[in-house]
């Protein structure tokens, strides 16, 4: 009996250590915790800063370069309408000169901090885009078939690049010679019409008095436009020793910056809400209106208010990088979200006024009213959304002050 039972407790003892080691073995060994990597960190203010403005000066060297291609193409139809004057010659040279127009407007966000086109020794922002205009100055107006350097041959024998771009404001702020709006009532003649542009007639540039000297001018002001557009594109240009992006992306970050958002809080407010829609929309002046001859200041003024846009976002259509709103959104997202939304809206509120401007300057025109208060809410959110501008600055470390 007791070697059985010793037999027995051997036996349950050696199939008992047998069961834990087959179960022990079936378990896979645990692997050894690994470490997690840590979470890259992103750029700092500082750094986010120094990209901003470089992403910015890569932006404006863009957009000039767009700008000048399509003048350069209004250019080319400018010749081919002087080298053979038709009404469909003629429209053509007119299309060019709109698309190149919008393609200037968004470049009007550079401006207001002394950089190359506003220089006060020699930027030539005058000599491209200054206006309101007398356009007597230039050539014959209603009522006054001699008037302007056109038709005074006696005084200026020889239209050339070096007088008209002498004679630019002389005298008078008013009393424009050259750019964009030079070329555009040279094109499209005083607007005398109530619900369209000016309709300059063909004959202007064959059989009317002092039509080559006419077709002089419009050349000459066109290759001039071209030679100044064509300085803010070297301006702006990389890898340039010595130019003005090369001081640029090298001064202190905090003034560049201070430049950057200058730019786009004084065309928000004083420029493009104050000088550009106000003046008008409260004189009911057509001649106070950007671009009076040919019907387009409505979409000036949606370029405009898009080149500011593109400043804050950072996309310029053509290149696209860290803009405003990234800084401002690295130490207050909520401001970011709020001011993108102002901007996105001021532009959507742009777009929404009817064309053409000057319809809502006549009292006499039907409807005006409700054309009147789309123009208002516009320049009601321009301005509104400057005040946020100047807050965004301040909140990365940046006092500007604007109109």
């Amino acid at each position: 009996m007791r070697k059985r039972l010793g037999i027995f407790l051997i036996s349950s003892i050696l199939g008992s250590m047998l069961a834990l080691t087959l179960a022990c073995a079936s378990e896979p060994t645990p692997e050894p915790t690994a470490t997690p990597e840590p979470t890259p960190a992103g750029p700092s203010v500082q750094e986010l800063k120094s990209d901003v403005v470089a992403h910015y000066a890569n932006g404006v060297h863009a957009l000039y370069t767009k700008s000048l291609n399509s003048a350069t193409a209004m250019d080319t139809a400018i010749d081919i309408f002087l080298a053979d004057p038709t009404p469909a010659t003629l429209e053509a040279a007119k299309r060019a000169w709109l698309v190149a127009r919008d393609d200037y407007g968004p470049t009007e966000a550079f401006r207001f901090y002394g950089g190359p086109i506003d220089n006060e020794e020699d930027g030539p922002e005058g000599l491209i885009n200054a206006w309101p205009m007398d356009e007597a100055y230039i050539d014959y107006v209603e009522g006054d078939s001699g008037a302007g350097i056109i038709n005074n041959p006696d005084e200026y024998p020889e239209i050339t690049a070096a007088l008209i771009e002498s004679l630019n404001e002389e005298g008078a702020e008013e009393n424009i010679s050259t750019g964009w709006h030079a070329i555009e009532f040279l094109l499209w003649g005083q607007d005398m019409n109530e619900i369209g542009p000016g309709s300059r007639p063909v004959s202007d540039y064959t059989s009317a008095d002092n039509a080559d000297r006419r077709a002089a001018y419009l050349a000459t002001a066109s290759d001039l436009l071209l030679i100044h557009l064509r300085g803010l594109v070297d301006a702006w240009a990389s890898g340039v020793s010595g130019n003005y992006r090369a001081d640029f992306v090298g001064k202190d970050v905090d003034e560049a910056l201070n430049n950057i958002i200058t730019g786009i809080g004084e065309l928000s407010r004083g420029e493009l809400a104050g000088e550009r829609m106000t003046v008008a929309y409260e004189a009911r002046s057509q001649e106070d209106e950007h671009s009076c001859f040919s019907d387009n200041t409505v979409a000036d003024i949606i370029g405009n208010a898009r080149g500011i846009q593109m400043v804050y976002t950072g996309d310029y259509g053509i290149v696209t990088g860290p803009g405003v709103m990234d800084l401002v959104a690295a130490v207050n997202d909520e401001l970011a979200v709020l001011l993108n939304g102002e901007i996105g809206r001021s532009v959507a509120l742009a777009s929404e006024i009817p064309s053409p401007f000057d319809l809502h300057l006549r009292e006499t025109i039907p409807n005006s009213d409700a054309g009147r208060q789309s123009v208002l809410r516009a320049i009601e959110s321009l301005e509104g959304q400057t005040d946020s501008i100047v807050s965004a600055a301040e909140q990365v470390g940046i006092t500007i002050s604007v109109s």
